[in-house]
C-alpha cells in the first residue's frame, strides 16, 4: 500500500512539473526549473563578476532563472538593458524587495520604496540635491576641501607603502555628511568610525549565503541567531544615527536658510502638514539618509580605490594624466569640475576606470508591475527584473577592447573625449542613480588632485597589484598597499 502511495505521489509531482514546463513555453529561456529550489542548482548561491554574461552566452540576452518559485528575468548587453529600462521604464519602475530589505527599510525612503511614496520622495531628492548645488556656491567647495584633506593624509605616508582604503572611505563619507548633516566629522571621531563600519558591514552582508537563506525562509530566520541579526543591527544603528541628527536639526532648525538635506526636508514637512497625500515624515527622512549613505559612500570610495590601483599598474597612463594636468592647469591650487572639459585624456581615464572596474555586481533589481511582451518573450507581472549593467560595460559590440583597461574607449582619433551611449554605470530610466552628479564631481576632483600631487607606485618587490575583485553586492579591490610618492612640483 505504501509503495502505491509513493508511486502515485511521484506521478502527481511529475505531472505538475510537466505542466509547469508547458506553461512556461513563452517565457524567456533559462536553466531548468526544479521543484522547490528553482534554477539555483545551475546559477549557484555565490555571485561572480561575469555570472550573467556566461548565462547570456548560453540562453541569450534575455533569460529567466528561478529563485525557488519566483521568476527572475535578466537583461544582458546594451540593447536589452536599454530596451528594458527605457522603453519599458514604467513597467519596470518598481523596486523588488527581498524579505530582509523589507524588514529593515519598511518601504520608506527613496531606494527601496514604490508607488506614491517613491515618486514623492524621489522628486524631493532630485530637487533638494539641485538646490544644494554642485557649483562654486554649492557642495563643490566642500568636495575640494575633502580632496585636499586626503592629499595631506597621503603626504603623511612619506612615500611608504600604505593601505588607501580607509582614508578614501572616510573622505567620501564626509562628503555625504556635509550634504546630509551640513558638517564633516574628524576622522578619529568614534561615532563617525562606528557609522562607517555599520554602513560597510551592512553592504557586505547583502550578497552572502545568509542573506539568500533569510530570503528563502524569512519566517524561520527571524527567530534564529546568525549573521543576519548583526546585519539588521547595523542597519538599525545607521537609522538611529540619522534620527539623532534629525532631532538635533529640529532643535536648531533654520526654516528660512536651509543648509543641508535635513534642513530642506524639515521645511518640506512643515509645508505639507495639511496635505493628506503627503509622505514627508521623520521615518521617510531617516530612510532617505540611510539610502544616501548606502548608495553614496562605498560606491564612490571603491571607484577611487580602483582608480589609484590601476594607475599604479599602468604608470604610462598615469604619467599621461599628470602631464595633461600640469600642461593645462599648471600651478592652479584648486580644480573645479568644469576643468574636466580641458582635460580630455584625464576625463577618459576616469570613465574607463568606472567601465573596466565597475563596482556593482548587477544593477538594482526591479519588479514587473504588469505583463510585458519583450522581444517575443512573455515576462509575467511580479517577475524580478535584473539589468546586468556589467554586461553593458563589457558589451563587445560597443567597446573596442571590452576586457582591457584602455582609455581610448572614450577618445576619438584626434584625442577628443567622446561620451558613449553604452556607458551606464549609474543605470538608466526612472530609477537612475539619484547621486550620479555628486559621484561624477567627487571622482574627478579627488582623482585629479591626487594625480597632480603624487606618483602612485606598487611597493618594492611587487610586480603588479591584483585586479581580481572580491565579489559580493559590490566588487571591491583585494586588500593591498601602494606608495604615494610626492611629485617635486607639488611638494
Amino acid at each position: 500500500m505504501l509503495g502505491v502511495l509513493i508511486a502515485l505521489l511521484v506521478c502527481l509531482l511529475s505531472l505538475h512539473f510537466l505542466g509547469q514546463l508547458r506553461s512556461q513555453k513563452s517565457y524567456p529561456p533559462g536553466p531548468l526549473r526544479l521543484p522547490i529550489i528553482g534554477s539555483i542548482w545551475r546559477v549557484g548561491v555565490k555571485v561572480y563578476k561575469d555570472s550573467g554574461i556566461k548565462l547570456a552566452k548560453q540562453y541569450g540576452n534575455i533569460f529567466m532563472v528561478w529563485l525557488g518559485s519566483r521568476p527572475v528575468v535578466v537583461l544582458s548587453g546594451y540593447e536589452a538593458v536599454k530596451e528594458g529600462l527605457i522603453n519599458h521604464s514604467d513597467a519596470f519602475a518598481e523596486r523588488s524587495m527581498t524579505p530582509l530589505v523589507k524588514t529593515i527599510m519598511k518601504e520608506h525612503g527613496i531606494a527601496m520604496s514604490n508607488g506614491h511614496t517613491w515618486r514623492q520622495q524621489r522628486k524631493f531628492g532630485v530637487t533638494s540635491m539641485r538646490k544644494l548645488g554642485l557649483g562654486k556656491k554649492g557642495m563643490e567647495p566642500q568636495i575640494e576641501e575633502e580632496a585636499q584633506q586626503l592629499v595631506e593624509c597621503f603626504a603623511r605616508t612619506k612615500g611608504q607603502p600604505f593601505d588607501p582604503a580607509m582614508p578614501i572611505f572616510n573622505s567620501i563619507s564626509n562628503v555625504i555628511c556635509a550634504v546630509v548633516f551640513g558638517y564633516r566629522f574628524p576622522v578619529e571621531d568614534k561615532e563617525f568610525i562606528k557609522l562607517t563600519e555599520d554602513v560597510h558591514g551592512f553592504l557586505t552582508f547583502l550578497c552572502t549565503f545568509w542573506h539568500f537563506v533569510y530570503d528563502i525562509f524569512p519566517w524561520l530566520m527571524r527567530y534564529l541567531p546568525g549573521p543576519h541579526k548583526k546585519a539588521i543591527a547595523r542597519a538599525e544603528a545607521v537609522l538611529s544615527f540619522a534620527r539623532k541628527e534629525i532631532k538635533m536639526h529640529k532643535e536648531h532648525h533654520a526654516a528660512h536658510e536651509p543648509q543641508d538635506f535635513i534642513d530642506f526636508y524639515l521645511s518640506q514637512m512643515k509645508k505639507s502638514e495639511n496635505d493628506p497625500n503627503s509622505t514627508y515624515s521623520e521615518d521617510n527622512l531617516a530612510q532617505c539618509i540611510f539610502d544616501l549613505f548606502i548608495a553614496g559612500t562605498e560606491t564612490s570610495a571603491l571607484s577611487l580605490q580602483w582608480g589609484l590601483l590601476l594607475m599604479a599598474n599602468h604608470p604610462d597612463i598615469q604619467e599621461k594624466v599628470h602631464k595633461e594636468i600640469e600642461d593645462v592647469l599648471g600651478s592652479s591650487q584648486i580644480f573645479h569640475y568644469q576643468d574636466r572639459k580641458k582635460l580630455p585624456y584625464t576625463n577618459a581615464v576616469i570613465h574607463e576606470i568606472q567601465r573596466f572596474q565597475y563596482i556593482v555586481s548587477v544593477g538594482g533589481p526591479r519588479q514587473c508591475t504588469k505583463d510585458v511582451n519583450m522581444r517575443g518573450f512573455f515576462i509575467p507581472k511580479g517577475a524580478v527584473i535584473i539589468p546586468d549593467l556589467h554586461s553593458v560595460l563589457c558589451d563587445p559590440t560597443h567597446w573596442e577592447t571590452p576586457e582591457e583597461f584602455n582609455p581610448n574607449n572614450f577618445l576619438d582619433k584626434d584625442g577628443n573625449f567622446v561620451q558613449k551611449e553604452a556607458f551606464l554605470p549609474f543605470g538608466a530610466g526612472a530609477r537612475i542613480c539619484l547621486g550620479e552628479q555628486l559621484a561624477r564631481v567627487e571622482l574627478f576632483i579627488f582623482f585629479a588632485n591626487l594625480l597632480r600631487a603624487f606618483t602612485f607606485q606598487v611597493p618594492e618587490g611587487v610586480k603588479e597589484l591584483n585586479t581580481d575583485p572580491i565579489v559580493g553586492f559590490i566588487l571591491a579591490p583585494r586588500p593591498h598597499k601602494l606608495c604615494a610618492v610626492p611629485r617635486s612640483s607639488s611638494s
